[in-house]
C-alpha cells in the first residue's frame, strides 16, 4: 500500500509490442505474474487477449435478456389492454382475447426492448463517452489503432511497483516501455 501512496500521480506502465503474438505471450506471462488492472490496446482483434488477460464476461447480455423479456411482455400488456379493456371490440365473433394477433406486435417489442437495452448498456459499461483518457499520453500510442500493440498496467494494481513492474514488463521483451501519467 506505500507503494500507491508513494505513487499516485502515476497512471502506470506501458509497453508496445510489435505483434500480437508477442502481446498475447506477454499478456499471458503478466496475469500469470499475478497482476490484475491490465488493459491491452490494439489496432485489431486478439483472439484469446481477453482470456490472457483474465477479463471476467460482461453483463450486457443477462441485460440485454432483460430487456427483450420486459419488451415482450410491454408488448403482451399493450395488447391485452387495447383489446380487453380499453376498446374491446368483437369483429368477427373472435374472443377479446385473441392471442395469436398479438404475436407480431409481442416480437418487435421484443426486438425493440432488447436493441435499446444493448445500445444503453453497451455506452454505460463501457464508461462512453471518455474523450479523455491517461494511456493517450503514451508516446507512439497513436500507432495502436494502425500497427503497434500495447499492454498498460495501472499503478491501482495491487501488485505494483514502479521499479519491480519496470523490470517485469522490460523482461517480456517489448520494443518499449513508458510511464504513463494523467
Amino acid at each position: 500500500m506505500s507503494t500507491q501512496a508513494s505513487t499516485p500521480e502515476m497512471y502506470g506502465l506501458v509497453a508496445r509490442f510489435e505483434t500480437p503474438e508477442a502481446l498475447l505471450e506477454a499478456a499471458r506471462r503478466t496475469f500469470e505474474a499475478g497482476y490484475t488492472a491490465t488493459d491491452a490496446h490494439t489496432p485489431i482483434p486478439v483472439h484469446g487477449l481477453s482470456d490472457a488477460l483474465g477479463m471476467k464476461h460482461s453483463r450486457l447480455s443477462a441485460l440485454v435478456l432483460a430487456g427483450g423479456t420486459l419488451g415482450a411482455l410491454g408488448g403482451f400488456y399493450l395488447e391485452y389492454w387495447i383489446s380487453v379493456v380499453a376498446y374491446p371490440l368483437n369483429v368477427g365473433g373472435r374472443p377479446y382475447f385473441s392471442w395469436p394477433a398479438f404475436i407480431p406486435v409481442i416480437f418487435e417489442c421484443t426486438i425493440l426492448g432488447a436493441a435499446l437495452t444493448a445500445f444503453i448498456g453497451m455506452i454505460v459499461l463501457n464508461k462512453l463517452p471518455q474523450p479523455y483518457h491517461p494511456v493517450f499520453n503514451t508516446p507512439d500510442f497513436d500507432r495502436a489503432s494502425n500497427d503497434a500493440f500495447f499492454l498498460a498496467i495501472e499503478a491501482t494494481d495491487p501488485n505494483f511497483d514502479p521499479n519491480q513492474t519496470r523490470a517485469f514488463l522490460e523482461g517480456l521483451e517489448p520494443t518499449a516501455v513508458h510511464e504513463v501519467h494523467p
